[in-house]
Order: C-alpha cells, then sequence, then structure tokens
C-alpha cells in the first residue's frame, strides 16, 4: 500500500507529543516527599521523541478507539520506559553520566534516589493506568495491565538486561544470544505500546498477532539502528555518550554483522512491519510513517 502523500509525518508526531507531554506534566504532580517527585519528574519530563506513547495512541485509533482511551496507558509506558533508563544509566549498570542532553537521574539526585525514582515511577504506572483508564471494557484493561508486567519482569526488560549484562566482554556471542536480548529489552516493550493500545480500542486477536508482528520488527529495526548510532553517531547528536558499546566489547548488530549488513536488515525488518499494516490501507499510514522513521533517524 503506498504511503499517503498528504500525511505529514512531523506534523503528527509533533501534534502526539504535545498532547503526551501535557498529560505526563498533569500524570505526576509534586507531593511530599518532595525530592522523590522532583527526581521522576526530572528523568519522566526529559523530553526525548514519545515514541512510546504515541504508538499507543496510533494503534488505538487504527482499530477503532480514541486518544483519551489510551492516554492513560500512553503515560504509563513512558512511565516504566524512564524507569528503564534511570536504572540502565546506574553504575551498576551501564554507567552513564548523560540522558536526553542531560545529567543522567543518579548524577542529579545520587544513586539512591535514582533508584527509588526508578521503582516509583514503575509501581505507579500501574496505578496509573487502573485508576484514570475510562471507557474501557475493565477485562481490556485488566489484559493491558497483565501485558505490561509480562513485558517488564524477568520475561522481558529484565531478563534481557541480565543476558546482556552477562554478555558483555563475552567475544562468543552470536546473533541467536543478541537477538533474544534485543527482543526482550527493546522490541518487547515496543510490542507492548502497540498492543496495549489496540486492546483498550477493541482489536480482535488478528489485528493483535497483526500489529504485535508489526512491532516485534520495528524494536528490533530502532535496537539495529541504536547500534549504528552508537558507532557513527557523535554525543551531542545522541544527547548520551557515544562508543559506550565499543568500550564495554559489547556484542552489536554492526560488531557481528559489520555497518552495511546491519543497515539492510533494518531495511527488512522495517519493510516486513509495513507489511503487516496493508490491510487498514490510508488508516495504517501513521504506523507506517513511524516504522520509516525508526530506520532514518539521526539520534
Amino acid at each position: 500500500m503506498p504511503d499517503n502523500p498528504t500525511f505529514d509525518l512531523d506534523s503528527y508526531l509533533q501534534q502526539r507529543k504535545s498532547l503526551v507531554e501535557q498529560a505526563l506534566d498533569e500524570s505526576l504532580p509534586v507531593a511530599e516527599p518532595t525530592v522523590i517527585y522532583e527526581a521522576m519528574r526530572y528523568s519522566l519530563l526529559a523530553g526525548g521523541k514519545r515514541l512510546r506513547p504515541i504508538l499507543c495512541l496510533a494503534s488505538c485509533e487504527l482499530v477503532g478507539g480514541t486518544i483519551e482511551m489510551a492516554m492513560p496507558t500512553a503515560c504509563a509506558l513512558e512511565m516504566i520506559h524512564t524507569m528503564s533508563l534511570i536504572h540502565d544509566d546506574l553504575p551498576a549498570m551501564d554507567n552513564d553520566d548523560y540522558r536526553r542532553g542531560q545529567l543522567t537521574n543518579h548524577k542529579k539526585y545520587g544513586e539512591d534516589i535514582a533508584i527509588l525514582a526508578g521503582d516509583g515511577l514503575l509501581a505507579y504506572a500501574f496505578e496509573y493506568i487502573a485508576s484514570n483508564t475510562q471507557g474501557v471494557n475493565p477485562s481490556s484493561v485488566l489484559q493491558v495491565i497483565s501485558k505490561l508486567g509480562h513485558t517488564v519482569g524477568a520475561t522481558g526488560l529484565v531478563g534481557g538486561q541480565v543476558v546482556d549484562l552477562a554478555s558483555e566482554g563475552d567475544p562468543d556471542i552470536g546473533l541467536e544470544t543478541l537477538d533474544y536480548i534485543h527482543r526482550h529489552k527493546t522490541a518487547a516493550l515496543l510490542e507492548s505500546c502497540v498492543v496495549t493500545g489496540a486492546l483498550l480500542g477493541g482489536a480482535t486477536k488478528q489485528q493483535l498477532a497483526g500489529l504485535s508482528r508489526y512491532a516485534i520488527n520495528i524494536g528490533l529495526a530502532f535496537q539495529i539502528i541504536d547500534d549504528i548510532l552508537d558507532v557513527t553517531a557523535t554525543p551531542q547528536e545522541l544527547g548520551k555518550s557515544a562508543g559506550k558499546d565499543i568500550a564495554a566489547n559489547k556484542a552489536t548488530y554492526p560488531r557481528l554483522l559489520g555497518l552495511d549488513a546491519s543497515k539492510a536488515k533494518a531495511q527488512e525488518l522495517t519493510q516486513a512491519a509495513m507489511t503487516e499494516l496493508d490491510a487498514y490501507g490510508e488508516a495504517g499510514t501513521p504506523l507506517r510513517a513511524i516504522a520509516q522513521l525508526i530506520t532514518t533517524r539521526k539520534s
């Protein structure tokens, strides 16, 4: 299905990002003890593309839902993503000093508060979905909460991070292990963004399966591009440290496949993702354009 020539992705993303930013700001007012709320807000409101919540909103609309139905879950997904970044940046993990162009949470507030800020965001994400979702069948909300719990735990983000840490410095890590890490650390959360939005919008089992495949493909493509940018981009372009993967001797797609083959793999995954949207016609344009954006981004 060809792209809609009248669709302006930049305007679409900017408009949705603005809605998400406002919702995030309103979702987490400062309370006592102020330091923990300030630390949570510091990272949650630090900017970024807001790609994950936008994917949630887009998939909900694609199957007939509304932005209002999906916004609490969209915010919760950004809370979970922010938690993962705060914890990833800690000295015991990836040990980064900068994220999104500013000091990482532990550099600003200390390691103890950073850990607690991540914990607070994770717990609040589930509370926020349960307390604020309106106009959705309660069984669908329960499915969303269950899906996110599966995504974050040892079956998802945590498991991927464990294998990632265990693999650092191991010269024998192959594509199978690398694929496991990226499917669990990056693709799993992106898949949840798309699938939870579709669940809230009332998607059929067939639609959920296709959108799941779409999201896993763009998630893997996203990580491949991340690996490439770590080699080719500057810290100013990335808003964080560059060259960290090489310094830590981590297995990456460029290291195992080379840059050209990695770029080709990302393009292949993106094309496969877009194929899953053929049945939606022009309604699938936003998700199709986001898939293309992932392989052309510079940061």
